[in-house]
């Protein structure tokens, strides 16, 4: 079995030496012929077998190579195999140069910023704390904002919500602002909602991720209220008086309280009343509503701690702030009977 270890011989100096592929099979069909041609001369004995088993065998390893190198030809010229996998959201230069400083936080990097674009935000209130609200969510790039308030710009106005200009007097507010805000940042998507939001608009609230409140009537924010509990959608509510504001998470489904938890009565007449009467310095709307724009960041990325079972106040006249500690009521007749042993581990 000479001509055995031959082949074998050639094959192993072949791959010691590092022979291209298609040399070391040439070696081999050269070895193997010089086999071939003893045995058809009569002095193949010394390699052992017969001229035609090597010729068989031969044969049937020329038919093996043939058979895979037509397969390497099929497979080169097939279509490639059609992928299923969803196509990413495109990212387009423009936004990546936009929430750039968003970016690169640690705690809302790409994928925080993802959770802003696909959010769905309801703001009620386009006043001093909507004015804010408005123009830092959509600049946050919050992917779709519905906006909601009934009335229009008067000049008294100016003083506070930023967001309108003084030829606007007389427009609607949500029109006017949504058009500040599409200004702003094209890629979002701003409805205008120029009514008034109430306890029925359940069902308008449930299509939304995230409600933020700056309306500055106690009746108008129970019914807010009641109607995001029913919706089980958290709300971040914010008020201002004179020179102090307050923020907090209103989020009952999840184990916090809601409005009536802390508040179940509405003041007595005079003890809270509006700006309107009150008044209130220009600059708080923004500083209280930039906070209610941040806690709303915070809420939709997930960034750090947010004001579930907390108020933050803000107290501009003296420039000090607190942290006051809130809970859920279980007697609360707003979310104590309708979400009792229902709510969730946030």
């Amino acid at each position: 079995m000479l001509g055995f270890w031959l082949l074998v011989g050639v094959a192993v100096a072949g791959w010691i030496f590092g022979l291209p592929r298609r040399w070391l099979l040439a070696a081999l069909a050269s070895a193997w012929a010089v086999i071939e041609l003893a045995h058809l001369s009569g002095m193949g004995a010394v390699f052992g077998g017969s001229a035609r088993g090597w010729l068989v065998a031969g044969g049937l390893v020329g038919l093996v190579l043939a058979y895979r190198a037509g397969l390497r030809w099929l497979r080169a010229r097939a279509a490639p195999p059609e992928q299923h996998k969803p196509a990413p959201v495109p990212v387009a230069d423009v936004e990546l140069d936009r929430y750039a400083r968003h970016l690169v936080l640690r705690e809302i990097g790409g994928p925080g910023q993802m959770r802003l674009r696909n959010a769905n935000v309801l703001v009620i209130g386009a006043g001093g704390l909507g004015a804010p609200v408005c123009l830092y969510l959509a600049a946050a790039g919050v992917g779709r904002i519905t906006l909601a308030d009934d009335d229009t710009v008067s000049l008294s106005n100016l003083q506070r919500q930023v967001i309108f200009r003084s030829d606007q007097q007389g427009r609607p507010k949500a029109q006017a602002a949504a058009g500040a805000m599409r200004a702003l940042n094209p890629l979002v998507q701003v409805t205008p909602l120029p009514r008034r939001v109430t306890e029925a608009d359940a069902d308008l609230i449930a299509q939304h991720d995230l409600v933020l409140d700056g309306t500055d009537n106690f009746a108008g924010r129970q019914a807010i209220n009641r109607a995001c509990v029913a919706a089980r959608v958290p709300l971040i509510a914010g008020s201002i008086a004179q020179w102090e504001g307050q923020v907090t998470l209103y989020d009952p489904a999840r184990g916090g309280p809601c409005l009536s938890c802390l508040f179940p009565t509405a003041p007595a007449p005079g003890l809270a009343p509006p700006c309107a009467e009150a008044g209130v310095v220009g600059p708080l709307p923004g500083v209280v509503g930039s906070m209610m724009a941040l806690e709303a960041i915070k809420h939709l990325t997930g960034a750090g701690q947010g004001l579930r079972g907390r108020m933050m106040i803000f107290d501009a006249l003296y420039g000090e702030s607190r942290m006051i500690g809130t809970a859920r009521r279980a007697d609360c007749p707003v979310c104590g009977s309708a979400l009792e042993g229902g709510a969730t581990a946030p």
